[in-house]
């Protein structure tokens, strides 16, 4: 079991076991690398993997085929890469973007204004100020 904390002004933490953290770790490490290898070795399951990702991320549906399929590819070798470092944060960051080329496409107002020609370069961006 775990134990959720709560804190104010911080994140959350989870108190766990060690014993317990470790197994989640390696359910979740050995989920990836049969996930990854199925993918590598075999070039049909790729047609199976799209139909997966389509359920699971109903946002592709405003992708095309062709980004799909690098969306794929990138999940995957993404996957794998994370999983030797045991971080997950590159998998969150890789499926935050796409969704978020997602969310521009399914505005076909804002994909427009976005994909304009410019009308040149605006210059250097101004580092963020801190309040």
């Amino acid at each position: 079991q775990s134990l959720l904390v709560r804190r104010r002004g911080a994140d959350d933490l989870v108190l766990t076991t060690a014993a317990r953290a470790a197994q989640q770790q390696a359910a979740a490490s050995l989920a990836t690398r049969m996930f990854v290898a199925l993918i590598r070795l075999d070039p049909h399951s790729r047609v199976n993997v799209a139909d997966v990702v389509r359920e699971v991320f109903p946002w592709v549906a405003f992708l095309s085929e062709e980004e799909l399929h690098t969306f794929i590819g990138e999940l995957v070798e993404t996957m794998r890469a994370a999983e030797s470092l045991d971080n997950p944060a590159p998998v969150v960051h890789l499926i935050d973007a796409w969704r978020h080329t997602a969310e521009v496409l399914a505005d076909p107002e804002l994909a427009a204004i976005l994909s304009a020609d410019s009308d040149g370069d605006f210059g250097p961006t101004p580092a963020p100020q801190a309040e």
